[in-house]
């Protein structure tokens, strides 16, 4: 898989898991102390995240970094 693909897929699935729980981009935003544009762009495969900024938004969310690489 490209980076590109991997990137766009996994931001996917932390807009997939957000929604789950019923949370807003902003307020994934806040939780993990990022700008609402950070997340935009990690949501939508525009950035290349950190293990620490992935880190952040799992706890967030209160799921293993596992889940952020599993197919929907």
């Amino acid at each position: 898989m490209k980076e590109p693909d991997l990137l766009i897929k996994m931001g996917e699935r932390i807009k997939d898991i957000r929604m789950k729980k019923q949370m807003t981009q902003n307020d994934l935003a806040i939780e993990c102390q990022f700008e609402k544009a950070s997340m935009s762009r990690l949501e939508s495969g525009r950035s290349n995240p950190t293990i620490r900024t992935l880190q952040r938004v799992c706890k967030a969310l209160d799921v293993d970094i596992i889940e952020l690489f599993k197919d929907q």
